[in-house]
């Protein structure tokens, strides 16, 4: 029997202390996971056999996570239909534009959805993953929906703090 699960997939191992941010949203509402170090250049033939050996095991979404040419999620898109979501790493000389880049141009027919640049865009992607996993499954929707409302709940008792450290300030 196929579980769904969504796969993450790294260009490097200096990816996962980002992307442990995607991994933590993910276990927030119980989404199965797997995570793999695999390049779309280094190793060609491993990246493409993961994706069809994941997909038969029942992937129901990928997670892309590169740096500088950043060709993983390309890749990954091009090797399936089912939905890619890329975080490009913030590395090298150009802090991760590069990799924004390349993983937001993508050839039409071949879409891939990009995440921002490093921390927020690993929580993102977990965030996405969910919220397409959630189409089908109201349970998830529903955790979903209680989770934006408890971070506004949040907000709105920092606000509340704020403005009565400002009345006392005034006073």
């Amino acid at each position: 029997m196929n579980t769904r699960f969504v796969a993450v997939l790294m260009g490097s191992d200096s990816d996962l202390t980002t992307m442990q941010s995607t991994l933590e949203i993910l276990e927030k509402f119980g989404i199965a996971w797997e995570i793999r170090i695999l390049s779309a250049h280094r190793t060609p033939e491993a990246t493409h056999a993961y994706v069809h050996d994941a997909e038969a095991r029942g992937c129901s979404v990928f997670i892309a996570a590169a740096g500088l040419a950043a060709h993983l999620a390309g890749t990954l898109a091009g090797l399936s239909v089912k939905p890619v979501i890329g975080v490009p790493m913030e590395a090298g000389p150009l802090n991760g534009m590069d990799a924004l880049l390349s993983t937001v141009q993508m050839p039409g027919g071949i879409p891939v959805a990009c995440m921002a640049i490093g921390k927020a865009g690993a929580r993102n992607a977990g965030y996405l993953a969910a919220q397409i996993l959630a189409l089908y499954d109201s349970q998830l929707s529903t955790a979903l929906q209680q989770d934006r409302v408890g971070n506004a709940k949040t907000i709105l008792e920092k606000d509340a703090a704020l403005q009565d450290l400002r009345k006392r300030h005034m006073e």
